[in-house]
């Protein structure tokens, strides 16, 4: 298949496609003289992989590192995912915190004792989450 039929097929555009290959993340097949490029089907399957990681949190240096799979087995994917699941907990605990400043904000609102734009600048900024701590 040509480069665009892959990128209707793996929803991508074809810019997304040619950023994978310049990353290493997806191969480039040869041109054949005066021809056009063609994709198996087991690269839609493989530019799937790499957006569903993606969006599982895994940087694309990390899908690389994923992909590279053959080389290392699975004691490297067992690491990649236990980071990434100490990453999903931080996030996680920061989650939490940003639900309970909600709350208590919209009981605050609710309440009236949020009268004014000093009174919403002073409850939002007297909240836990530190906007310039690392886990942010």
């Amino acid at each position: 298949m040509t480069i665009g039929v892959l990128a209707q097929k793996a929803g991508v555009n074809v810019e997304t496609i040619r950023y994978y290959q310049r990353k290493g993340l997806l191969p480039e097949p040869p041109r054949p003289p005066g021809g056009v490029r063609h994709y198996g089907p087991e690269v839609v399957d493989r530019i799937l992989f790499i957006k569903r990681a993606q969006y599982m949190g895994f940087t694309l240096r990390e899908v690389g590192e994923l992909l590279d799979f053959g080389s290392r087995g699975c004691g490297k994917v067992e690491r990649l995912a236990t980071a990434k699941l100490g990453e999903v907990d931080d996030r996680i605990a920061d989650l939490r915190i940003i639900r309970r400043e909600l709350e208590k904000l919209r009981e605050q609102c609710r309440e009236g004792r949020v009268s004014s734009e000093w009174d919403l600048v002073q409850t939002v900024i007297a909240g836990e989450l530190d906007p310039g701590s690392e886990r942010s």
